[in-house]
């Protein structure tokens, strides 16, 4: 990568044309498939369970499918969003979710959903317990029992949805207003928003894409939230070291090409890029494959980041910034030199 000659500028219809039929895809996902959206953001029960022997939890998802039947509201007769991850490293002890009747107001509705699931993992001869009783006393783990519950309202759940749309908006505008106060340009500014926003798009509707098809917990829960805001400080990083090249050239080479300049710029700066999301990624794939379930999802979602954070600073960022300069790209032109 080293004096490395690429025209990155001179690809901008194609990286452009590639962006934006992937972010047209991803909102038909969204409006076809929608999210995983875990208790955090429809309201719901967490309960976390220890089994009377260490089962692959695929086999508890299909043992609780069709166990929680709404009977209330306007999904009565409808099955609940119920899901199970893997906790730890035991093999024993899993977390499961769901939003069954959580609008009921029964004094009584908590006992039901613990027996149901009492029952359920009963049937498919997870746990051992003689009877409910003890599953839900969180002393009496031999045998299987609930280790502990949470519950979410569905009015919490609406303030915590509004709390995370907020936080991603005011995180954008942040950087917006400074990078605008960094490069006194509102071109720099313009460019690195419309790219972290592509990024944030591009990891979200990844887990709209691939929920319930990957083998792996695809939730939107808090923790993803803070997900997406790191990628979004993760990848800022490598827009600003890339556009201070650029007004660093500025300044040397004044009477040079503009599009030139940029190019320079990029491929400058392409070593460093590619070195820094590699040895990040190395880190992320050890997490990924070695750490547990519960922060799978979290790593999963910091390399989607890093990966296409990388991509919108080479092929989005710069170019957008140029085009909001007033400048034209020209295609045909050879690779700086």
């Amino acid at each position: 990568m080293q004096n490395a000659k690429y025209n990155f500028m001179g690809m901008y219809k194609k990286s452009f044309i590639i962006w934006g039929v992937a972010a047209v895809l991803f909102c038909v996902s969204f409006a076809v498939r929608g999210l995983s959206e875990s208790i955090d953001f429809t309201g719901g029960r967490n309960y976390v369970v220890t089994l009377d022997k260490e089962t692959p939890v695929e086999q508890v998802r299909q043992s609780l499918a069709g166990a929680f039947v709404n009977t209330i509201g306007e999904n009565a007769g409808k099955e609940a969003n119920t899901s199970v991850i893997a906790l730890g490293t035991d093999g024993k002890t899993i977390r499961v979710s769901t939003n069954w009747d959580i609008e009921s107001n029964s004094p009584t509705v908590d006992d039901e959903a613990e027996t149901i699931l009492y029952n359920a993992l009963k049937k498919g001869g997870f746990i051992s317990q003689a009877n409910v009783e003890d599953f839900k006393n969180p002393d009496v783990r031999q045998g299987g029992s609930i280790i502990s519950s949470a519950k979410v309202g569905p009015a919490v759940a609406k303030d915590i949805t509004y709390g995370a749309i907020i936080s991603v908006i005011i995180a954008l505008i942040a950087i917006f207003l400074y990078i605008l106060l960094r490069f006194r340009n509102v071109a720099y500014s313009t460019g690195a928003t419309i790219a972290l926003a592509l990024d944030a798009l591009v990891v979200i509707g990844m887990y709209s894409a691939l929920w319930g098809i990957v083998p792996m917990s695809l939730e939107i829960d808090q923790v993803f939230i803070g997900a997406i805001l790191t990628v979004i400080g993760y990848s800022i990083n490598d827009k600003v070291v890339v556009f201070d090249r650029i007004r660093e050239n500025f300044q040397l080479y004044g009477k040079r090409d503009r599009q030139q300049l940029f190019n320079d710029s990029l491929n400058q700066t392409l070593a460093r890029t590619i070195n820094t999301s590699v040895t990040t990624l190395i880190v992320l794939l050890c997490i990924f494959i070695l750490g547990g379930d519960s922060i799978r999802s979290f790593s999963f979602a910091m390399i989607l980041g890093v990966i296409f954070g990388t991509l919108s600073s080479l092929f989005i960022a710069a170019p957008t910034a140029f085009l909001v300069m007033g400048r034209t790209i020209r295609e045909d032109e050879a690779a700086a030199e």
